[in-house]
C-alpha cells in the first residue's frame, strides 16, 4: 500500500484502476446497443484491437459475435474445434499466437454462469494483461446480464433459427442454464432448444440449501408451455415461503387443477440438497427417477415413491432420502430422452443413457461441460429425431 505525506493511502487512480473506472463510471446509464463501444475503449486503453463479444447460441453449439458499434463481426465458430470454444466450455482463457499479436481469449462469467468469452488481439501479453482482462471479462459479463433485461439485442443474437412462440414462454421462464459455486453446481440443457414447450427446470441457493424442479407439461406447443409456466409459478411461490418439499407439491397440483381440464398433468421431480451436508431429499411426481453417479460412474437410480402427476390430486408423497459423497453428480432428465425412438425402432431406453453417462464423465470435466456433450451425443444416438421434449439437469455436490 502506497502512503501519502499525511499518513494516509494513495486514492490517486492507478492505470487499472482507470480501465474498469470506465465501464462501471458508465454502466448505471449505458444503452445496451452501447455496450460494445465501451468495451471497445476500454481495452483499446490496454492496447487490445478488433474486440469480440462471443455469445452462446441457445442450443449449445457454436458462439455468435454479437454485432454492435465497436465490435468485430464475423462468423459464428463452432464451441466444439475453436480456441474460443475451448476457453468457453474450460471457463479459462485461451491464447493464440497470431502474425500480428496473440489473439486472447477470456471467459464471460458471471455467477458461476458464462455468458460466452470476450475476444482481444494484443501484440504482446505479459501478466498484468491477463490479470486486467480477467477483470475486464467479469464487468463485461456483469453488464451484459444485468442490460439482458432491457433489449432484445442479445437474444437475436444467440439464435440460429426460428423460435416457437412456446419455446419463447420456456427460456422467459428458466434461470440461467449454469450454477457453479463452492459447494454446488448445476447444468442444464433443452432440447430442442427453438421448438421446447411442456419441459423446464428452475433452481434456487438459499443460504446453503439448494433447491432444483424438473417438470414436463403433457402435450405440445402453448398449452403445454402454459401449463409449464403455472406449475413453475406455483413451485417458486410454495419454494419463496418456505413449505416442505410434500407442500410444494400440493401446491403445483391445487394449481394444475383449478386451470386446466382434468385430463392435463404435469410430471415433476422436486429436489432439495443441504450444501453443508450433502442430505439430498427428493419427492417424485409420476417422473423418471434420477441416476446417481460417483466416481464418474453411474451407481444406480434414486428410486423412491411415486405419487400422482401434479394435477390429478394425489396423495401427499413421501419424502426420500441419501446422502451424497464429496462429487457425486445427480443426473435428472425428462422421458423424452430415453423414450425417443427412430421410425420402426426401438425406444433408446434408459441402458444407453447410462451408457454414455459412463463414457463421457470425466474427472476433469464440469457439470456444464458433461450435460452439454451429454445432451448433445444422446440426439446424435438417437438419430437426431426430437419429436418430444428432451431435458436433462446435472447436479453436483463438490463438499
Amino acid at each position: 500500500m502506497t502512503v501519502g505525506r499525511l499518513g494516509k493511502p494513495d486514492r490517486s487512480e492507478s492505470f487499472g484502476e482507470g480501465l474498469l473506472g470506465t465501464i462501471l463510471d458508465l454502466a448505471h446509464e449505458l444503452p445496451p446497443h452501447r455496450v460494445g463501444l465501451v468495451v471497445a475503449e476500454t481495452v483499446g486503453r490496454l492496447g487490445g484491437r478488433s474486440p469480440q463479444i462471443l455469445l452462446q447460441d441457445y442450443g449449445q453449439q457454436r458462439l455468435v459475435p454479437l454485432l454492435a458499434e465497436g465490435l468485430t463481426g464475423g462468423e459464428p465458430l463452432s464451441i466444439d474445434g475453436s480456441e474460443a470454444g475451448r476457453c468457453f466450455l474450460t471457463s479459462l482463457p485461451v491464447e493464440l499466437a497470431l502474425a500480428d499479436g496473440v489473439r486472447v481469449h477470456v471467459p464471460l462469467l458471471d455467477g458461476g454462469d458464462q455468458t460466452g468469452v470476450l475476444a482481444v488481439t494484443l501484440d504482446a501479453v505479459d501478466a498484468d494483461d491477463r490479470r486486467l482482462l480477467r477483470r475486464i471479462a467479469g464487468l463485461v459479463a456483469d453488464l451484459l446480464q444485468t442490460k439482458n433485461g432491457h433489449t432484445d439485442l442479445f437474444f437475436r443474437t444467440r439464435r440460429s433459427e426460428p423460435m416457437s412462440v412456446a419455446a419463447e414462454i420456456q427460456w422467459s421462464l428458466l434461470p440461467p442454464l449454469t450454477m457453479t459455486m463452492p459447494r454446488v453446481a448445476v447444468a442444464g440443457v433443452l432440447e430442442p432448444a427453438y421448438d421446447v414447450a411442456g419441459d423446464s427446470f428452475d433452481y434456487a441457493l438459499n443460504g446453503g440449501t439448494l433447491h432444483l424442479a424438473m417438470i414436463d407439461a403433457m402435450g405440445h406447443g402453448l398449452d403445454a408451455a402454459t401449463m409449464a409456466t403455472v406449475a413453475i409459478g406455483a413451485y417458486r411461490h410454495a419454494r419463496r415461503i418456505s413449505v416442505e418439499l410434500s407442500e410444494i407439491y400440493l401446491f403445483m397440483d391445487r394449481a394444475i387443477a383449478e386451470q386446466f381440464a382434468p385430463d392435463h398433468f404435469v410430471t415433476a421431480q422436486m429436489l432439495r440438497l443441504d450444501t453443508t451436508t450433502g442430505r439430498l431429499q427428493w419427492v417424485n411426481a409420476g417422473h423418471p427417477a434420477p441416476v446417481l453417479i460417483r466416481e464418474h460412474r453411474v451407481m444406480g437410480r434414486l428410486d423412491s415413491p411415486t405419487t400422482l402427476p401434479v394435477g390429478f390430486g394425489g396423495a401427499q408423497p413421501q419424502v426420500s432420502s441419501v446422502m451424497l459423497e464429496p462429487g457425486d453428480r445427480v443426473l435428472c432428465f425428462t422421458d423424452g430422452l430415453v423414450e425417443e425412438h427412430e421410425s420402426g425402432k426401438e425406444q433408446f431406453g434408459e441402458d444407453q443413457l447410462i451408457d454414455w453417462v459412463n463414457q463421457l464423465e470425466k474427472a476433469d470435466r464440469s457439470v456444464r461441460a458433461v450435460a452439454r456433450d451429454l445432451s448433445h451425443t444422446l440426439k446424435r444416438a438417437r438419430g437426431d429425431a426430437t419429436s418430444d421434449d428432451a431435458t436433462l439437469v446435472l447436479l453436483e455436490w463438490r463438499g
